[in-house]
Parts: structure tokens; sequence; C-alpha cells
């Protein structure tokens, strides 16, 4: 059974950094797809970045290019978001999210590429 377990939201100012942590289980953590995305009340789930953990590719949404850093940990079976320059604009829950199967690029930000997810972890950012 895949499990997706978030941790390291909080509240923050504006400017400052927090680190998501995302543990996993059930899975070959080394060879998947794995993403972070956000949500907001009335939104829909919005991709912030994904990695290919064999490879170690990236991919940033454009809202976030520059401040965050996602990385993973294979040893570990952890998947981090590194979140620097923050604002006010990026409060919101976060969540890891996993695929075994192959997720090509154009997809790799889409929510419905993705079929495990974590229960969140929220993120407030104040002016």
């Amino acid at each position: 059974q895949v499990q997706l377990v978030e941790s390291g939201g909080g509240s923050v100012q504006a400017g400052g950094s927090l680190r998501l942590s995302c543990a996993t289980s059930g899975y070959t953590f080394s060879n998947a797809y794995m993403g972070w995305f956000r949500q907001t009340p009335g939104k829909e789930r919005e991709g912030v970045a994904a990695i290919y953990t064999a490879g170690g590719s990236t991919y940033y949404a454009d809202s976030v290019k520059g401040r965050f850093t996602i990385s993973r940990d294979n040893a570990k079976n952890t998947l981090y978001l590194q979140m620097n320059s923050l604002k006010p604009e990026d409060t919101a829950m976060y969540y890891c999210a996993a695929e075994g199967r192959y997720v090509p690029r154009p997809s790799l930000l889409l929510h419905a590429a993705y079929n495990n997810w974590g229960q969140g972890t929220q993120v407030t950012v104040s002016s």
C-alpha cells in the first residue's frame, strides 16, 4: 500500500523559507514520478514542481521558478520542496503525489497524472 506523509508546513512572513518533506513507502521510490501540488479553497489543485526520481530531472511551474527547489533522497525514500522568498500568494495546502507509471512531460504538473497522494501540509505566508 502506497503511503505519502507530508510535513514541514507552517506560518512564515513574506520573504521567509520553509522546507517540506514527504516520507513515502509502499512503492519503488527510486523509479517514479513525484510532484508537489498546492490548493486553496475553491481553486483547482495546482502543480508546483515535479521530479523523475530515477534520473533527477525536475520541472517547475513558472510561478515558483527560481524560488522553489524539488529534490529527493532515494536512500530515505523522501521527497523535499525547499521554498525560499515566499510570498503571500504561496499560501495553500501543499500535497505530494507519486506515480509509478510513465508520465509524459506535458502532464507532470497535472494532478490527474498522479494516483497516489498525501494528506497535505498547510503553508501560510503573511505580508
